[in-house]
């Protein structure tokens, strides 16, 4: 039996897919994670609630315009892709930022 794997779909808009990867890139950097959580936890959010801070402007004020444009398929990427960028935030940054974490 072989091993699971996720299919790879492929990006449908690659412009508009790149420029709102950027900004999740850009968000989740070594330089500017520690700001954007600051700015989350400013805002009265959760880390892992992709669409408020979309919403918020707290990826870049265009993204959530570009990422609205944008198909199904590659925004569900962009989702996945957000989440898993959460995930990977040094446990230090995570414990700093307990609430922006907490599942409450």
């Amino acid at each position: 039996m072989g091993t699971f794997e996720q299919a790879t779909l492929p990006v449908l808009d690659e412009k508009t897919f790149a420029a709102v990867h950027r900004s999740l890139e850009d968000a989740f950097s070594a330089q500017r994670v520690d700001d954007f959580l600051h700015r989350v936890k400013r805002s009265g959010l959760r880390a892992r609630d992709f669409e408020s801070v979309l919403n918020k402007g707290l990826l870049g004020k265009e993204t959530g315009a570009l990422y609205a444009a944008m198909g199904n398929s590659d925004q569900g990427q962009i989702r996945e892709r957000y989440l898993w960028l959460v995930e990977q935030v040094a446990p230090e940054l995570r414990a700093k930022y307990l609430k922006v974490y907490a599942y409450y």
